[in-house]
């Protein structure tokens, strides 16, 4: 038998900074913002980093954050309701 010793897995020393969307702050957008994301969205998918090109001053997390807390249940609704059917 193998008598030299075993490595360990390495661990990393930084815990992830994951944050619950329940600590989110509510991100305020204009109509015009809102109805660009959503034609975008149509067009792109949840593309974020491309929507957030095009609307000036908004960084894609902001984007997809925006997203989730406004769509996030009805998006999760529609996605259960399909893997019904199939």
């Amino acid at each position: 038998m193998d008598k030299r010793p075993r490595k360990q897995a390495k661990t990393s020393s930084t815990a992830s900074q994951e944050v619950s969307s329940i600590e989110w702050e509510f991100i305020e957008m204009s109509e015009q913002e809102e109805d660009l994301i959503n034609r975008m969205h149509r067009l792109v998918g949840d593309r974020w980093d491309l929507i957030a090109g095009r609307v000036p001053g908004r960084k894609a997390e902001e984007i997809e954050r925006f997203w989730i807390m406004r769509h996030g249940e009805l998006y999760a609704e529609k996605r259960r309701h399909a893997s019904r059917k199939s």
